[in-house]
């Protein structure tokens, strides 16, 4: 007899290669192009689930790669994925946990896919049973990263004029501290209070370096710091958010849940940063940002410069937050040259607008994807083992 329940038939994989708009520029490295890792389950009932995984610089920013992501998932999770009823979506990430270890970013992207899935099949927007919308547009930030002060000023002045966007962060964990904090200073005396101005350090300073910087940067005009040190100095980073008047915030060093309540129980952080990459999914960031509410941090919304797929996964989950008090960070579409989607993300008014049809609520371009592939020659595809029949 066949099997007549829903199941995965087919796991398929793929890289996408996109231009940027210029290079961005952090701590540890610079890029000038973004790989996205696309997977698509596809469904017994004929529903396809699409997810994302994406780093940040390759391997320079973590453990994991897009590379890598997909070579996990072609050797190690299609085969639990092909065993897994997709409705369950609870058990089915449990059996991958149980059969691979880490690989955080892998596993969001098929949480996505699976989630996705769920609400087409439902007819409802994912962020319906992620607990209830309560926002329908999300406040979104721009990072400034020329390292020009006179074109990082115009490149804002144009931002705010087409009211794209009235949040701005630098990078500040390359060079000279001081001649970056000068630089920062200048952007915010241009802009006034018709922005709020931010700086990421990318885990660069010393604690040191750091306390004597904080100062400075209240000075400038600077709302919030991210992650100014080491992401394994918590007792370093608690002492930094005792001393400073500036809003520290956590990013690197929130990988999860548990590492969410070690830096709550620390005190060590004013805000977090949730990400669904960093976080094992999107589920999982949203425990993170449970743990920071009882714990009466602040949230911000953050971005691993995804494509539009984990992108609008993100808002889905920011969405139904009720407080945001810092906004996100989701520009990460309008960082690409080139759209893989058939109808862009809507930013405007300063936000986004979070995608009302059912699942993620987009839909990709097959022939954009087609031509930006790594591998335009075949895909990784792995499809469901045939069943036997008999009397």
């Amino acid at each position: 007899m066949t099997d007549a329940r829903l199941r995965i038939q087919q796991v398929e994989t793929f890289l996408v290669d996109l231009p940027t708009i210029r290079p961005h520029q952090l701590a540890m490295t610079t890029m000038h192009g973004q790989t996205l890792m696309i997977v698509r389950l596809h469904m017994s009932d004929g529903v396809v689930g699409i997810g994302e995984g994406t780093t940040i610089g390759g391997l320079a920013y973590g453990p994991e790669s897009p590379e890598g992501m997909k070579l996990a998932i072609d050797t190690y999770f299609a085969p639990v994925l092909l065993q897994c009823d997709p409705n369950r979506i609870g058990s089915t990430m449990g059996a991958l946990g149980k059969s691979v270890q880490g690989n955080h970013f892998a596993k969001c992207a098929v949480e996505i896919a699976l989630l996705d899935a769920l609400g087409k099949r439902n007819g409802l927007a994912m962020s319906e049973f992620l607990g209830g919308r309560r926002h329908d547009r999300l406040p979104v930030a721009w990072t400034l990263a020329s390292g020009d002060t006179a074109r990082d000023i115009a490149e804002a002045e144009d931002m705010l004029a087409k009211r794209r966007h009235n949040i701005f962060k630098l990078k500040i964990g390359k060079g000279d501290p001081r001649a970056n904090i000068a630089h920062v200073a200048a952007i915010k005396r241009a802009l006034g209070d018709r922005a709020s101005v931010r700086v990421d350090v990318n885990q660069a300073w010393s604690e040191a370096t750091a306390s004597a910087m904080l100062p400075l940067l209240k000075d400038a005009g600077v709302d919030l710091v991210e992650q100014p040190i080491a992401l394994k100095n918590v007792t370093g980073l608690a002492r930094l958010a005792r001393e400073s008047s500036v809003a520290i915030m956590a990013d690197e060093a929130l990988t999860g849940p548990e590492s969410a309540f070690n830096l709550a129980q620390a005190a060590a952080a004013d805000v977090f940063a949730i990400k669904i990459m960093q976080s094992s999914g999107v589920f999982a960031a949203g425990k993170v940002a449970a743990i920071a509410e009882a714990a009466g941090i602040g949230l911000y919304g953050g971005t691993m410069l995804e494509g539009g797929i984990a992108t609008v996964a993100s808002a889905h989950l920011f969405s139904t937050f009720a407080k945001l008090e810092w906004g996100t960070e989701l520009f990460g579409p309008l960082l690409l040259t080139e759209e893989i989607l058939t109808e862009p993300l809507d930013y405007a008014e300063f936000s986004l607008a979070v995608p009302t049809k059912p699942g993620l609520g987009i839909d990709l371009d097959e022939a954009q994807l087609d031509r930006f592939r790594r591998d335009r020659a075949k895909r990784s595809v792995h499809p469901a083992p045939r069943l036997m029949t008999g009397s």
